[in-house]
C-alpha cells in the first residue's frame, strides 16, 4: 500500500491531522508505506529541479527525506519510502519547519563582534583573529582549564568528532558538555550502568512485533510523531499490542492506553521498584536467564522488598490495582517493548529510574528479540554522535576514560601524548561547566547550535553569568538566539541542507545529508569553522604535521571510522558510497560486512568485559564511581548489571508556601527553543504562545478559568501564562519549555516572562548529571480574566 498526501506552504491539513491518515497492519506484518509530501505554494513536483537525500532533524527519529530545490533554493521536502524509519512519513515539523525554517529573513549571514557593547559586522578574519588571539592568550597565561566547550544534538557527526579531536587533543580540556546533557544523558547513562556501554538495544521494528507497549514518561505523540503513527497503526489494525502510559498528564499518547498511570511527578522510581518486586513475588521472573546472564539479583530484592502495591500507591498517587494491572500486563505479554524519555530522564533519582527499566526486561529476559526490547529514547536527531565522537563528556568510540588503554587508544590515534587527553578526573558535566563560568575559573566559552539563554535551567542566573565581562563568549548559530545576543562573537553557521554530513538517530541508524543548496551570505558548515580554528592555533600531533588535516566531511567521516573500528559503534562498513545506496543503515557494521544487525544482545553477550567496557559504573544513590578493581569484583564478564538504589524522592517537595509540583514539556508542533518552528507560519498559528495546565480542582481553588491569564512564581522566577483546564493530575502544574524572548516585542520580558526555566531548579542527577525540569515546587494566582491583552 502507498498512499500519498501532499501539502503546501500555507496548507494546515496536517496541522489538525499531526499524524496523518491511518494505514492498519497486524503483528509481523510490514508498516505500509505512506508517502508525505510538502511543496511551497504554488509548486508541483513537476517543477522542482532536483531531490537532495537527506533525513529529518526536528526529532529524534531521523525520518530519511529528499529535499525539493528549485533555483538554488529549498522549496520543500518528501518522505523516502525506502527508508526503514518513516516508510515515508513526516511529521508537522519536518513537513513545514525542516525547510522553511532554514529560509528566515534574519538569518545570520557575516560574523559579528562586540564593540562597544553592541554587536557590529565583522569579516570571517577579523572574527576568527578575534577568538584565536583570546584562546592562545588564556591558554598561556592560565592554561588548558580556562576553556570550556558546549555543543548541540543538532550538529553532524563529522562536526562533532572535529570539535572533540581539538578540545581533547588540542586545547586539552575536560569542559566538553553539549545541550544533550539536558535530554539524553540518562538513556547514555542507564545503558552503560546495565549493559557496560551505550547503544541502543531495541529498534522501531520491534513495534510491528510486541504484544505490549510501555511508554515511561514518554508522551510518543507529541515528541516522535512518525513513530507515534506506526503505534496508532498497530493499534488501529488485527491483534494490537496493549499499550501502558506512565505520565502524570491525560495527553494523546496517555488517551490511546489501556492503563494509564497517572503518577505524582518525582516519584518514577517508588512506582518501578513496586513493578520489580511484583515480578519477583509472583513468579513471573525467567530465573534461568537471569542466572546465566546478570549480576546483582540478591541485592535488587532487597531493595524493592519494601515496596509492595499499596505504599507504592500511597507514594505515587495511584490505586494499587492500577500498579497491579500494568506489572500483569508487563508479566503476561510475549513480547513487550519499552521507551523511556525526559518525563523520567528529567526527573529525580533519573539514572536509577531508567536503570529500573532495564531491570523489568532483564529479569524477564525480554532482550535482543523481536518486539521484546527497550528504546532508551533521545530526544535530539544527532544527540547519538555527540555521545559517540566525545564531543560532551565522552571519550569517542564509547572508550572509558578511567581505563589507561582506551586512552592511549586514542592518544596513539591522534599522534598526540596520553597525558594530553583529560582523564585525570571525571570530565566536566554541563551544569558545572557554567558553574566554572559563573566563577571566573572558565574565561572562554564556545556555544556551538544551542540555545543555554532559554534551555538551562534557572535563566536569571544563566543570562546573568552569559552576560559577564571576563566571560568571552562565542556562539555559531543560524540566527541570533538569545544567546548570541550575549556574546562577543557570532558566527554564522550553515545549517540542514546547506552542507553535508552524516547523523545516526536514537536507534542507531545512519543517514547520509546531502548539501542542497549554498547558504546565506558568509555563513559557514560548523566542520569549516571548527577546522579554521584548529588551524589557526596551529595544533598539531607529536610529528608536527596538523591534528586535524582533513579537507573535507567525507575526509572527517572516514578518521571517526578508524576511531570507532572495534568498539561497540563500528562503522568502518559503512561508507558514504553505502549510505548514498542504502536509506539509512544501522551500526555496528564493520569492515567487509554487508548487513547490520537490527538489535543489540540478541545473543545475551553484553559489552561488561572490565577491559572494553565503556564505564565501570556509579552508585545510583549517590553518583560515586565504583572504579576498575571493584568493578572486576563483580564478575560482569558480559553479563548485565541488575543495580537499584533507594527511593528518595523530590528534592523540591510542595509545600504551604509553593503547594504545586512543577514539570515541563513539548509541544506536538515546536522543537526546543523554535529557533526553526517559531520561523514557519504553520506552527506559529498552531501554538503561538506559552500555556500552563492545570487540574480542574486546582483551577477552581484559585478562582481561575480556562482562558485566564495566571503568574505561576517558583523560588527562583515566575512566568505569566494563559490556563487550560486539562486531564493533568491534581496538584501538578505543567509548562511547555520552548517559549523564549527573540521574537517578543521590546520590552516583553520584563512585563510578560514566558520561558519555563525561569522556574526550574539547579538540580542534577547524581550520575547522569541530566538536569532535573521535571521537579521543583511552584505556586499559581490569577491576574487577568479571559484571553492575553
Amino acid at each position: 500500500m502507498d498512499q500519498r498526501t501532499t501539502t503546501s506552504a500555507g496548507d494546515s491539513s496536517r496541522i489538525e491531522d499531526v499524524w496523518g491518515a491511518r494505514t492498519p497492519y497486524a503483528r509481523g506484518d510490514l508498516w505500509p508505506e505512506r508517502a508525505d509530501q510538502a511543496l511551497e505554494a504554488g509548486l508541483t513536483e513537476a517543477d522542482v529541479d532536483r531531490w537532495v537525500r537527506s533525513a529529518c532533524v526536528l526529532c529524534s527519529n531521523g525520518c530519511g527525506c529528499d529535499i525539493a530545490v528549485k533555483d538554488g533554493r529549498m522549496v520543500g521536502i518528501r518522505g523516502r519510502t525506502d527508508d526503514h524509519i518513516n516508510h515515508g512519513r513526516l511529521g508537522p515539523k519536518g513537513l513545514y519547519a525542516s525547510w522553511q525554517g532554514m529560509r528566515g529573513r534574519d538569518r545570520l549571514e557575516h560574523p559579528l563582534i562586540r564593540r562597544d557593547g553592541e554587536l557590529v559586522q565583522a569579516t570571517w578574519d577579523e572574527a576568527m583573529e578575534a577568538i584565536v588571539q583570546r584562546s592562545k592568550q588564556l591558554l598561556d597565561e592560565v592554561g588548558p582549564l580556562s576553556h570550556g566547550f558546549y555543543t548541540s544534538g543538532q550538529l553532524f557527526l563529522e562536526e562533532y568528532y572535529a570539535l572533540a579531536v581539538l578540545g581533547k587533543a588540542g586545547v586539552g580540556t575536560p569542559h566538553m558538555d553539549g545541550n544533550t546533557r539536558l535530554c539524553t544523558a540518562t538513556a547514555a547513562t542507564a545503558l552503560k550502568e546495565t549493559f557496560g556501554a551505550d547503544g541502543q538495544p531495541g529498534c522501531y521494528e520491534d513495534i510491528d512485533e510486541c504484544d505490549a507497549m510501555f511508554l515511561w514518561g514518554h508522551n510518543l505523540a507529541a515528541t516522535q510523531t512518525v513513530t507515534w503513527s506506526r503505534v496508532l497503526d498497530r493499534l488501529a489494525g488485527p491483534n494490537p499490542p496493549r499499550l501502558v502510559v506512565i505520565d502524570p498528564r491525560t495527553t494523546a499518547t496517555a488517551k490511546k492506553a489501556e492503563v494509564h498511570l497517572a503518577l505524582k511527578p518525582g516519584t518514577n522510581l517508588a512506582l518501578l521498584l513496586c513493578l520489580e518486586r511484583e515480578l519477583m513475588v509472583n513468579g513471573w521472573v525467567d530465573q534461568e536467564f537471569v542466572d546465566a546472564h546478570t549480576v546483582g539479583l540478591t541485592e535488587l530484592q532487597a531493595q524493592v522488598d519494601e515496596w509492595t502495591p499499596e505504599h507504592a500507591a500511597e507514594v505515587c498517587g495511584l490505586d494499587p490495582e492500577d500498579i497491579r494491572r500494568a506489572a500483569r500486563i508487563f508479566a503476561e505479554s510475549p513480547r513487550v517493548l519499552s521507551t523511556v524519555l525526559q518525563g523520567f530522564y528529567q526527573a529525580p533519582q533519573a539514572t536509577a529510574s531508567a536503570c529500573q527499566v532495564n531491570n523489568l526486561h532483564l529479569l524477564r529476559g525480554m532482550i535482543g528479540k523481536p518486539g521484546g526490547g527497550i528504546l532508551q529514547m533521545n530526544g535530539q536527531p544527532t544527540a547519538q554522535n555527540n555521545r559517540e565522537c566525545g564531543a560532551d563528556g565522552d571519550l569517542p568510540g564509547f572508550r572509558n576514560w578511567e581505563n589507561p588503554d582506551h586512552v592511549q587508544q586514542l592518544a596513539d590515534l591522534w599522534g598526540v601524548d596520553a597525558l594530553k587527553i583529560p582523564h585525570w578526573a571525571p570530565p566536566t558535566h554541563a551544569m558545572q561547566l557554567f558553574r566554572y563560568a559563573e566563577q571566573g575559573s572558565i574565561s572562554f566559552l564556545w556555544i556551538s547550535a544551542t540555545n543555554p539563554a532559554v534551555s538551562l535551567p534557572q535563566l536569571p542566573r544563566i543570562r546573568e553569568l552569559l552576560a559577564k565581562e571576563d566571560l568571552f563568549v562565542v556562539v555559531q548559530d543560524l540566527y541570533l538566539t538569545e544567546t548570541a545576543a550575549l556574546a562577543d562573537v557570532v558566527l554564522p553557521a550553515a545549517g540542514w541542507g546547506e552542507k553535508t554530513g552524516t547523523f545516526t538517530n536514537a536507534t542507531r541508524t545512519v543517514h547520509l545529508s546531502e548539501k542542497a543548496v549554498e547558504p546565506p551570505g558568509e555563513a559557514r558548515a560548523d566542520l569549516d569553522i571548527f577546522l579554521d580554528y584548529a588551524k589557526r592555533m596551529g595544533f598539531r600531533r607529536n610529528d608536527g604535521s596538523p591534528l586535524l588535516p582533513w579537507a573535507g566531511p567525507e575526509d572527517a567521516y572516514r578518521a571517526w571510522q578508524d576511531a570507532s573500528r572495534g568498539r561497540p559503534c563500528d562503522y568502518t562498513g559503512i561508507s558514504y558510497d553505502d549510505l548514498r545506496r542504502e536509506s539509512g543503515i544501522r551500526w555496528p557494521r564493520r569492515e567487509g560486512e554487508t548487513e547490520s544487525v537490527q538489535r543489540l544482545y540478541t545473543d545475551a553477550d553484553f559489552p561488561s568485559h572490565p577491559e572494553y567496557c565503556e564505564s565501570y559504573g556509579h552508585d545510583l544513590l549517590t553518583g560515586g564511581s565504583v572504579g576498575q578493581e571493584s568493578y572486576k569484583a563483580l564478575r560482569p564478564d558480559g553479563r548485565a548489571m541488575l543495580k537499584s538504589a533507594p527511593y528518595s524522592g523530590p528534592h523540591e517537595p510542595p509545600d504551604d508556601e509553593y503547594p504545586l509540583r512543577l514539570t515541563t514539556g513539548r509541544s506536538v508542533y515546536h522543537f526546543h527553543t523554535r529557533t526553526k518552528t517559531g520561523r514557519t507560519t504553520e506552527l506559529i498559528e498552531a501554538a503561538p504562545e506559552v500555556w500552563l495546565e492545570l487540574a480542574p480542582e486546582d483551577a477552581e481553588t484559585r478562582g481561575i478559568a480556562e482562558g485566564d491569564i495566571v503568574e505561576v512564581v517558583s523560588r527562583r522566577g515566575r512566568i505569566v501564562a494563559p490556563v487550560r483546564v486539562s486531564d493533568i493530575r491534581p496538584g501538578a502544574v505543567f509548562a511547555p519549555f520552548h517559549y523564549g524572548y527573540w521574537d517578543a516585542p521590546p520590552g516583553a520580558e520584563e512585563r510578560r516572562p514566558t520561558a519555563a526555566n525561569e522556574l526550574t531548579i539547579t538540580e542534577w542527577d547524581p550520575v547522569s548529571k541530566q538536569p532535573m525540569f521535571k521537579s521543583g515546587a511552584v505556586q499559581v494566582r490569577r491576574l487577568e480574566e479571559g484571553a492575553a491583552s
